[in-house]
């Protein structure tokens, strides 16, 4: 007797509009984690760094880095959502609402709040909004991204279609919740390794982050295991060797992240991730690629009632291969320029 009790994944057609999903499993964040993930990408933020840097500055002890929550958050989602997935398309309304701190557990929600056919009948496009709670039940993440997954049966008749209206950004009013009133006067720039405060940027204005980090194989695999994310195509060679690639994808939050710490050079103050405007992973990554990252400041914002802190929004691109001394983007046709493989329009906080 045969019996089937392994998960196959969902795939377009097991989607219901307005479903609820509670993923597994629920992850206690350790410093072990904390640590692995600086090992891993080499972010350099004080605030996450050092217990009696936070301390100094307001906060009862180093929170945890916003892309380690977003990856542990986003990681839970991956065997209900996108397990069949062809590739995640999109990212939009993200926002951090609570820091999270090591001892925290979190756990993830998703509801489908669009799905779309795409013409081919062979994939559709499905729309997520996912909620990370801590063991309080306080939402400490929500986000909305869209995935392309495959259909299981190209005939199989497709749900009416439903795409969400997004907002164009998140509203600078609502950024700040994460971040507890600062003490200003222990905000040491020397030991934050940056001078560069909110009032020191200008909305135009471009930075090259310099440095580059080339990506290892055995490294970014760790790193999707890290945040339990079980996506096929970025760990099983015999079945990828056979694919479009020829080879394992690295996961698109790795680069998200190598960018962010990259960007430490030229916005080394900008401790706390607030929000995703929206973002995309232009072209995939594979290990040997060597990522570099720009950034440009889109806006600047104050945040209501805070005399602390300010806001700015970034556009991030993180290229291959290439240095960012021209600050690639598009072509003149609008296109991606060679070597771009992420865009991230992100608001961060810094102190004024």
């Amino acid at each position: 007797m045969t019996s089937i009790k392994t998960n196959p994944g969902n795939y377009f057609e097991d989607f219901r509009f307005g479903q609820v999903i509670r993923h597994a499993t629920p992850r206690t964040v350790t410093v072990g984690e904390a640590a692995l993930y600086v090992s891993l990408y080499g972010p350099r933020f004080a605030v996450t760094s050092s217990d009696e840097f936070a301390r100094g500055i307001g906060y009862p002890r180093a929170p945890l880095d916003d892309m380690l929550v977003f990856h542990i958050v986003f990681g839970k989602t991956v065997p209900d959502i996108s397990l069949n997935a062809i590739a995640n398309l999109g990212y939009a309304d993200g926002r951090f609402l609570k820091a999270v701190y090591p001892g925290d557990t979190l756990s993830s929600v998703s509801e489908v709040i669009g799905l779309k056919e795409n013409s081919n009948r062979e994939t559709g496009t499905v729309y997520v909004r996912s909620t990370g709670r801590n063991q309080h039940g306080d939402v400490v993440l929500e986000y909305t991204r869209w995935v392309m997954v495959r259909k299981r049966d190209k005939a199989s008749p497709a749900p009416e279609a439903v795409v969400p209206k997004l907002p164009d950004r998140v509203d600078p009013s609502l950024l700040a919740a994460a971040v507890p009133p600062l003490v200003l006067a222990k905000f040491d720039t020397a030991l934050s390794g940056a001078p560069h405060l909110w009032g020191d940027y200008a909305a135009g204005e471009k930075i090259d982050h310099v440095d580059g980090m080339t990506l290892e194989e055995a490294e970014h695999q760790m790193a999707t295991r890290l945040y339990q994310n079980t996506a096929k195509v970025h760990f099983n060679q015999h079945t990828e060797g056979q694919g479009r690639f020829g080879r394992r994808l690295v996961y698109g939050g790795v680069v998200l992240s190598l960018a962010r710490a990259l960007s430490f050079n030229g916005l080394g103050n900008a401790f706390h991730l607030a929000a995703i405007n929206g973002g995309r992973h232009v072209a995939p990554c594979f290990a040997g690629d060597t990522v570099y990252a720009w950034s440009e400041i889109l806006e600047k914002a104050e945040v209501p009632g805070r005399a602390d802190v300010g806001a700015l929004r970034i556009r991030l691109v993180g290229v291959k291969n290439s240095n960012c001394t021209s600050f690639p983007l598009k072509t003149a046709a609008g296109d991606y320029a060679e070597g771009v493989v992420l865009e991230l329009d992100a608001w961060v906080i810094l102190p004024r």
